[in-house]
Order: structure tokens, then C-alpha cells, then sequence
């Protein structure tokens, strides 16, 4: 008798259809990303090339065979340093994501699914988060250790999280009443296996949307405070701390300049495109 009434448990049936095949745009951003993550982790197993050792007398190297992106204004390789650059890069986006995203989706739940004080209480939190700029609250934490990765990374998460959070919990909110987890709950199903079967394959589009996008300000964010020197310190081989480095030699070497200009632009898109439409 349970067999034939487990066989007929909406839950196996999502609320409402989702494709799981990716867009054009989807597979273009997927492909660049690929492209990158390939170049980061090739390089260091087919060039024996240090980003941190300087060569004096090799600055500002035009693109040749021994180096193919150069060298910067004290000689170092820019290949290398790329390479690293883009490892730090998407390493921290991937942790500051995983980071905001594990806590913004089961408090976003929570709130969702219980309301009451629960949900104000949590909102609340959330609004005061939102009150204060997440920029600021990157540069107040970077202020306070500067050139520290994990001072950044922990600003960065703070900031992200409070996106999940929402997204969730209005979109649980609106799940809770289904007919199909009304029916779940008085086959006696416990809120794991309704978040499994029910909440998640609505809530997934949606979260790995936000993924991408959170990466994306991610990177865009340690870039920036690279940039106006508040992030990570020399000779770590960071986008925004290698743009502000070689901004000065813009005239003699402008490929060196539009080397860690032209990849976060990469970065970004690739991310940006595989985000797909904006979540609604």
C-alpha cells in the first residue's frame, strides 16, 4: 500500500518545468571560462617560470618566443604572472560564493518556510547588512588588515549572501502553499526530503543565476580595491594590483597594460554570459 501511494507522490514532478540544457550564451560563457581555467593551471606545468622572480635586466620585454606575453617594469613574466593572477581570481570568487551561497540559501528557507518572527527576525538582519554599502564594508574590513586575503574574502562574502537570502525566501515563501508540498506533508514527508524533491529544483536555476553574477562582482570588487591599492600587496600578481603597476609605463609597454585589463574582461563576460538571463 505505501509502495503504490510513494508512486504516486507529486514530489517527483517538479512544480513547474525546468530545462537543465544549457542556452547559446550559457555554452559561449562555459567555453571562456574553460579556456581560462586551462591557461591558469597549464602554464605553471609547461613553463618553469617564477610571477614573483624579477630579472632587472629584462623589463619591459616586448612579446617573443621565450616570453610570450613579456615582461613587466621589473622583468617578470607576464605569462606567469597572468596565469597566477587568474587563480587568485576565480579561487576567491569560487570560495566567496560557495561561502555566501551555502548560508543565504538555508536562512533564506528557513525564513520562507517558518515566517512569523523567524522571518522578521532574519530579515532584519539581513536589511541591516543591506544598509551598509557593500563597497564600504569591503574597504572598512580591508582597512582593518590590510593586503590580508582573508580580510577580503570575508568582506566579500558578508556582502554576497544577503542576495541568496532574498531570492530564496521570497521564492519559498511562494512555494510552501503548492498543492504538491501540501500533499507531501500529509503523507507524513519531513522538511528534508520536501526542500530535496520540492524547494531545491525551483530554487537551483535561480541560485547558480546568482552564482555567476556573485562571482562575477566578486572578482570585479578585489580588482577594484586592487586598483586603488587598498587590496592585496606586491608582488602578489592580482588584476587590479597589476593594472595600477603598470599604468605609469602605459607609453612604452601598452601591451603589459591591456594584458590584465583585457583578461578581467574575460573574466567577467565569461561569467556574466553563463549567468544567463536575470533571475526573477
Amino acid at each position: 500500500m505505501m509502495g503504490t501511494t510513494s508512486s504516486r507522490l507529486p514530489a517527483s514532478r517538479p512544480l513547474h518545468g525546468h530545462t537543465t540544457l544549457l542556452s547559446a550564451r550559457q555554452w559561449w560563457g562555459a567555453g571562456l571560462l574553460a579556456l581560462l581555467l586551462a591557461f591558469a593551471w597549464l602554464v605553471p606545468w609547461l613553463v618553469d617560470a617564477d610571477p614573483a622572480r624579477q630579472q632587472l635586466s629584462r623589463i619591459l620585454q616586448a612579446p617573443s618566443l621565450a616570453e610570450p606575453f613579456g615582461t613587466d617594469h621589473l622583468g617578470r613574466s607576464m605569462l606567469a604572472r597572468m596565469a597566477a593572477a587568474i587563480r587568485l581570481s576565480l579561487g576567491m570568487a569560487l570560495l566567496s560564493v560557495a561561502t555566501a551561497a551555502i548560508p543565504g540559501v538555508l536562512l533564506g528557507v528557513v525564513a520562507g518556510w517558518r515566517g512569523g518572527w523567524t522571518d522578521r527576525l532574519l530579515g532584519s538582519v539581513a536589511d541591516a547588512c543591506l544598509a551598509l554599502p557593500g563597497l564600504l564594508l569591503v574597504l572598512l574590513l580591508a582597512a582593518i588588515a590590510p593586503g590580508n586575503f582573508w580580510t577580503l574574502y570575508v568582506g566579500i562574502s558578508l556582502v554576497l549572501w544577503i542576495e541568496y537570502f532574498r531570492v530564496v525566501r521570497a521564492r519559498t515563501q511562494a512555494l510552501v502553499t503548492s498543492p504538491q508540498i501540501e500533499a507531501s506533508r500529509l503523507l507524513g514527508f519531513g522538511p528534508v526530503m520536501l526542500f530535496r524533491r520540492h524547494l531545491w529544483p525551483e530554487l537551483a536555476p535561480q541560485v547558480f543565476t546568482l552564482a555567476a553574477f556573485g562571482a562575477a562582482s566578486a572578482i570585479l570588487a578585489m580588482a577594484a580595491l586592487g586598483f586603488v591599492s587598498v587590496g592585496l600587496r606586491p608582488p602578489t600578481a592580482e588584476l587590479g594590483l597589476m593594472m595600477i603597476e603598470l599604468l605609469p609605463y602605459y607609453h612604452e609597454a601598452p601591451w603589459a597594460m591591456a594584458q590584465p585589463i583585457f583578461v578581467l574582461f574575460v573574466v567577467v563576460l565569461s561569467l556574466n554570459l553563463l549567468a544567463g538571463k536575470d533571475p526573477r
